[in-house]
């Protein structure tokens, strides 16, 4: 508890500076685009003045001073149009034809980048307009913003990522430490038990109790393997679905009551499937338990097996409760569970067993409530 809370701060500590730290790069850059931008407008108000000087000729000792300012911009595309729309003179814009050129001049003047020089203030209908654009610097600076925008959200998404590995990874450990563990500690007494079955048998020999009780020490020892080859990779080898499906079906029917029918719908032909079949059995037995509880021990659950354009399909269907929707991204994770007691781990553990050692597929095929659920498995051929 303590573990997710921390990585529910630390992740609301992550956004909120992300949003301080985007919010304020946002405003500051703005503020200097604003800036810049109102000075670039200053400068080319100084320019076009000077070209007006230059091309009145009333000042001649003033000309070098003129083309000065005219030749000191070396930042803002500048294109000089006359009435007519043909193009006087341009700088900082690439080489091209006039035609073009007189296009981008249109283009900045209906943007509203465009200063009037008049020849003469009497005469208003000659004149000419200087068109400019916003400088290289100042377009770069007003896309850096979002630029870094994406960088702060970048780090927030791999920070992220990374707290949840982090815990995915302690969780694992804990998984496979407790199972082995357990594994561990029920091999002394299963090998006790064995011995204590054969002393038994020696000295009763005709007591047909023993039978059911050695059925039991293989069940422990079964449950034993099955935890041992938590954490590893046991190697698949081919196995018989119909009669995997059918052993599963007989053990749950000898511990359900006589008012939960079993039904299997197998194919007449044995499907062989590479699989570890201790591991996937032991998946089929926990929807099986599941779907029991949901029916309060009482209703019918079907194991159907078959196959789909190449396709492994196994469905475990109940006339359960059904789930609610909320709940349905939630059914996998580790601790959920509506029951009172239970720890929530049988559908957590299936869906590891299915998707990491058998590389399928597990999930809620349809639910509806007071009507049951069904849970489908597909595994590749």
């Amino acid at each position: 508890m303590q573990w997710t809370d921390r990585i529910r701060q630390t992740k609301i500590l992550l956004v909120v500076a992300a949003v301080v730290i985007a919010v304020a790069s946002l405003v500051a850059s703005n503020l200097l685009t604003r800036d810049l931008y109102e000075e670039e407008h200053k400068k080319m108000e100084v320019w076009a003045e000077a070209m007006r000087t230059l091309n009145a000729g009333d000042d001649n000792g003033g000309m070098n001073l003129v083309l000065k300012v005219i030749q000191d911009n070396t930042t803002i595309p500048i294109v000089v149009v006359d009435e007519k729309g043909e193009v006087q003179l341009s700088r900082n814009v690439e080489e091209q034809p006039d035609t073009q050129l007189s296009v981008t001049a249109m283009r900045w003047k209906n943007a509203g980048h465009s200063i009037r020089i008049l020849y003469d203030d009497d005469n208003p209908k000659e004149f000419i307009d200087v068109c400019y654009d916003d400088s290289l610097m100042l377009k770069r600076l007003a896309v850096y913003p979002y630029v870094q925008l994406g960088v702060v959200l970048l780090f927030v998404v791999v920070a992220i990522f990374a707290l949840l590995t982090s815990k995915r990874a302690e969780q694992n450990k804990v998984w496979v430490g407790l199972s082995k563990e357990t594994a561990h500690q029920l091999g002394t007494p299963i090998s006790s038990l064995m011995a204590w079955s054969e002393v038994l048998r020696e000295q009763y020999p005709g007591d047909t109790l023993l039978d059911e009780m050695d059925k039991d020490v293989r069940r422990l020892q079964l449950i034993a393997d099955r935890f041992s080859k938590i954490g590893s990779l046991p190697e698949p080898v081919p196995s018989n679905m119909n009669e995997l499906l059918t052993r599963v079906a007989d053990y749950m029917s000898r511990r359900v009551s006589n008012k939960v029918r079993i039904e299997k719908l197998l194919p007449p032909e044995p499907i062989i499937a590479p699989l570890n079949a201790s591991l996937f059995e032991w998946v089929i037995e926990n929807l099986c338990k599941n779907a029991v509880d949901a029916m309060e021990g009482q209703g019918r659950i079907t194991l159907f097996l078959g196959e789909e354009m190449g396709t492994l399909v196994v469905e475990v269907s109940d006339t359960g409760k059904g789930i609610r929707k909320k709940d349905l991204k939630s059914v996998f994770k580790p601790g959920f569970t509506t029951k009172q007691r239970g720890w929530g781990l049988g559908l957590s553990l299936a869906k590891r067993i299915v998707e990491e050692y058998h590389h399928g597929r597990i999930y809620v095929k349809n639910t509806e409530l007071g009507r049951g659920t069904t849970f489908r498995i597909e595994l590749k051929r």
